[in-house]
């Protein structure tokens, strides 16, 4: 008979998952070191980190019923991205499983968490952003390595959503993984990080990253120096994983994301400067949930960001419209870019 462990991880498979490990919770006591650690490295990160990842290093005294932690890995990496919005989003934020129920990986998560709860086992998970720190969760199961740019990867590359339950069982069962190591002297990740946020290896400062910076950070894009960096993106970033090496050949596009064809049309940048509140708040703003449904100009001053950035004279209209934009903060970039490029 199979035990609980390998139940639980046939499940995982039968439900698609790519991997799928146990650890005990004690597993997770290292963390708390890697956090510091973090600090140590990039002072000016302290904030960031305490808020965002120190209260995952208390597990044991927010669920003090928790044994062990399932933890499981999927596969993003295969869906086609449209010409339109690629280089331009994020791929992860384009193919966001997490609530987006129309997703087969949403569906994944139901049918495990009741499965779970059949077999008698409590549970608690998050599948936003989740109870634990999930690349060390699943580098201790066993599952795959964490590399030079920060990123978490198994054999499929670093296109891979991780997730994780508690559980109130005493359960164990780890993986091994054969991953070679980042090339000897490679530093491809850190010499293309556009604003300097990974500065050496297995750091960066978060709040200088163009994802954080085009999403929940970077409210002041038009006085902020580091929004000349931002290259092609709007909506986070891919560059550190693009040119990593060991991302070679890894993202198929053979499957399509459920509505994120009919969607890219709407996130073209003309698109975007004209969208009105009625479409971010119904489409665009449930998807990418980093902002909030008051945040629809961070859309526009960051389409605004990258004209002038990449300025092109097609732009021009679009720009001088935006200076009677209904928001300040989208007539403050806008003035600001014709001002720079003598637009009038």
């Amino acid at each position: 008979m199979n035990s609980t462990e390998k139940m639980i991880q046939n499940k995982a498979y039968e439900l698609g998952y790519e991997k799928c490990g146990i650890i005990p919770i004690q597993a997770m006591e290292g963390y708390r070191e890697k956090v510091e650690e973090r600090i140590q490295k990039a002072p000016a990160s302290e904030q960031f980190y305490r808020k965002k990842h120190g209260w995952l290093a208390d597990l044991q005294e927010d669920y003090p019923w928790a044994k062990s932690i399932i933890v499981v890995v999927s596969r993003y990496g295969k869906y086609r991205i449209p010409e339109s919005v690629k280089n331009h989003i994020g791929k992860h934020y384009l193919t966001d499983t997490r609530i987006d129920v129309n997703t087969k990986e949403y569906q994944s998560k139901l049918d495990m968490d009741q499965y779970l709860q059949e077999l008698g086992i409590r549970i608690d998970s998050d599948s936003k952003f989740g109870l634990v720190g999930l690349r060390w969760a699943a580098m201790q199961a066993g599952l795959g390595i964490v590399r030079r740019n920060n990123f978490f990867y198994t054999e499929s590359g670093s296109w891979v959503y991780l997730g994780a339950w508690l559980t109130d069982r005493e359960m164990n069962l780890r993986e091994t993984t054969n991953l070679p190591p980042c090339p000897k002297n490679c530093n491809r990740c850190i010499a293309a990080c556009p604003t300097h946020s990974l500065s050496e290896p297995y750091t960066m400062l978060p709040n200088s990253c163009v994802s954080f910076l085009t999403t929940f950070g970077g409210r002041d894009l038009v006085q902020d120096p580091l929004s000349r960096n931002f290259k092609s993106f709007i909506y986070g970033c891919d560059i550190c994983q693009d040119v990593c090496p060991m991302n070679k050949g890894k993202w198929q596009e053979y499957e399509e994301f459920p509505g994120l064809s009919e969607l890219a049309p709407s996130l073209t940048l003309e698109n975007i400067l004209n969208m009105d509140e009625s479409l971010y708040k119904e489409k665009i703003q449930p998807k990418f949930f980093y902002l909030t449904p008051e945040d629809s100009w961070k859309w526009k001053v960051n389409v605004l960001c990258f004209m002038r950035n990449n300025y092109q004279e097609k732009y021009k209209p679009a720009i001088l419209a935006a200076c009677k934009n209904e928001t300040s903060k989208v007539r403050e970039m806008a003035q600001s870019v014709c001002d720079e490029m003598g637009l009038s």
